[in-house]
């Protein structure tokens, strides 16, 4: 079973980043709820399998100002996938700091191998901000550019994608759910 968190304060925003994430993992016949971050509790956390924090639009931070309801990230042994606002704040768990940079649209960006990622990808950006992940220790870098675009921690199975793999790269969160709840 997966918990999707919803880290959206508007529920429109949710239909465009949160449902995606879910339709792919019915696909997948992947078992899963959904909870805002606001309202998961030990409980919810104790009946996952795995987590996977979904982005939010543009001008939605209001998430960051909450950055410490995630605390438990630091510890998690679960895996967990952060997708763009949830890569942000697995990097502020870990105590990164977050940079303004705007990148919206197709970008080309290379890879090493992730969660089934080719070398090279065309992904599909929509940030006003990222975490320099060279400065936080326990993760290791799986983008080559100049603002990481993939992370996996060192020795757990936490991963941060600051793209959005909803809209072009499904097969990525298919990986990560695996035969999660099947």
């Amino acid at each position: 079973m997966i918990l999707i968190i919803d880290t959206c304060a508007d529920r429109l925003h949710s239909l465009e980043f949160v449902k995606p994430v879910e339709d792919i993992l019915k696909k997948s016949n992947c078992r899963f709820f959904t909870r805002h971050y606001s309202k998961v509790s030990q409980k919810d956390r104790s009946k996952a399998e795995k987590f996977i924090i979904c982005g939010t639009s543009l001008k939605d931070n209001e998430f960051m100002k909450h950055a410490d309801e995630f605390s438990w990230l630091s510890a998690e042994k679960k895996p967990v996938l952060g997708i763009c606002a949830g890569m942000q704040i697995i990097g502020k768990v870990f105590g990164g700091v977050l940079k303004k940079a705007t990148e919206i649209g197709l970008y080309k960006e290379s890879f090493s191998e992730f969660l089934g990622l080719g070398s090279e990808e065309q992904v599909y950006h929509l940030h006003n901000y990222y975490i320099d992940f060279l400065k936080i220790r326990e993760f290791d870098l799986y983008s080559r550019g100049k603002i990481p675009q993939a992370v996996k921690h060192k020795s757990r199975e936490i991963y941060g994608v600051l793209f959005h793999p909803e809209v072009r790269q499904k097969k990525l969160i298919e990986n990560f759910a695996g035969n999660a709840g099947k």
